[in-house]
């Protein structure tokens, strides 16, 4: 019996010891599954963060990819080689409009010489743009002087219009017609103040910065082209002496007909004597560049009237200052064409005689341009006999007006 109370203790003690070791167990396996669990959480999130982070880069590189630089450079080519296709009419554009950047060069040059030399600028230079944007077929300076007021008034008599005429010569013909006339040695003197009184009834002059002299013609020519082609941008530049009658209507279908022409230098042209000895009219100083004496001068226009085209005009007002200037203006003008590419026209109709040669020619329907008597370089006492001229040899009165050109 005792025996058995011993056998039943120790028994009981052992079952109490098992569910304490029970009881440890579970505590130990409890911590150690949180401690697993926290791992395998800490490891998932790790793979997560480090999927999510490739996924990312495989983003950024599709990114990258797409921001190629090599694609925009093809795209930017593509856009290229568009735009080169563009430039033949970009090209044709800029060819129309190289003559009104060389007008304006020649302008601001005008302007610069002004301010340079301390003289005032010509109120003509200032005209608004409108003017320079207008197409004209020709300009027609008339050369004078401050003693032929009575050549002028025999011009305005007969073939030069007067008034509202002259201002719709220019509107529907795109027809220029000025006396062209400089300064005198005394500005401000009498002799300008009867030009300016003139110029107030009348409204037909140019006026040069420059002084007046005979002998100072060729430098009067180099002024009054570059004046006129900053002024007025047209196809043709005609200079006409105030002793010469002109058929306007006939000059301009003459000169249409080298529209397509860009260098063309129109009028009579001539191959004079160099004139050596001195005390003779025409006399050349500089006759020993010409060669042996006796010989001839290279061929160029009679100055009475002759025409040039734009480009020629421009290039005078580009390279004025570094243009010769011979004894004869007419001389001078020839040698500044010399070296270029310039066609010239050879035309009589521009030097006809007075009656009855034009006359006889206007009778056959070959209507002179010109006419002048060689002898006087001009019309013999053009003041008093131009009348006549023109009452025999003018084209016909509707001609000018129902022109096309």
């Amino acid at each position: 019996m005792a025996w058995k109370n011993r056998g039943g203790s120790e028994s009981n003690s052992r079952n109490l010891v098992s569910r304490k070791m029970t009881i440890i167990l579970c505590i130990v396996c409890f911590f150690a599954g949180i401690l697993f669990t926290d791992r395998m959480w800490t490891e998932a999130e790790a793979k997560d963060v480090s999927k999510s982070t490739g996924v990312e880069a495989e983003k950024l590189k599709l990114l990258a990819d797409g921001c190629d630089t090599s694609k925009y450079v093809r795209r930017d080519s593509k856009d290229i080689t568009g735009e080169v296709s563009k430039t033949r009419n970009v090209i044709e554009t800029l060819d129309k409009t190289i003559s009104n950047l060389e007008m304006e060069l020649v302008a601001a040059r005008a302007m610069q010489d002004s301010i340079v030399s301390g003289t005032p600028i010509s109120d003509d230079l200032r005209l608004p743009e409108p003017v320079k944007k207008r197409k004209y077929l020709m300009v027609i300076g008339i050369n004078t002087a401050f003693s032929s007021r009575r050549r002028r008034d025999s011009v305005r008599a007969t073939w030069m219009p007067q008034g509202d005429k002259l201002k719709k010569l220019e509107e529907e013909k795109g027809i220029v017609i000025r006396f062209v006339i400089g300064h005198s040695a005394t500005s401000g003197g009498i002799l300008d103040r009867a030009i300016e009184a003139e110029e107030k009834k009348h409204g037909d002059f140019l006026r040069l910065e420059h002084i007046e002299g005979y002998l100072e013609l060729s430098a009067k020519t180099k002024t009054y082209f570059t004046t006129a082609v900053a002024l007025w941008d047209a196809d043709f530049y005609v200079k006409v002496d105030d002793d010469v009658h002109v058929n306007i209507g006939t000059l301009g279908a003459t000169l249409s007909r080298y529209r397509s022409k860009p260098r063309v230098y129109v009028g009579c042209m001539k191959s004079g004597p160099v004139l050596a000895h001195k005390g003779v009219r025409y006399h050349e100083p500089e006759h020993w560049k010409f060669g042996e004496e006796g010989n001839k001068y290279f061929r160029h226009a009679t100055g009475q009237i002759y025409a040039i085209s734009k480009d020629l005009a421009t290039y005078i007002s580009i390279n004025q200052h570094v243009l010769h200037k011979y004894a004869n203006e007419d001389v001078s003008l020839g040698s500044w064409f010399i070296g270029l590419d310039v066609e010239h026209i050879d035309d009589r109709r521009l030097c006809c005689g007075t009656p009855p040669d034009c006359e006889w020619k206007a009778q056959a329907g070959n209507i002179c341009v010109g006419s002048f008597d060689w002898s006087c370089s001009g019309i013999c006492r053009s003041a008093d006999r131009i009348k006549e001229v023109h009452k025999r040899c003018a084209e016909d009165d509707t001609a000018l007006w129902n022109a096309s050109f």
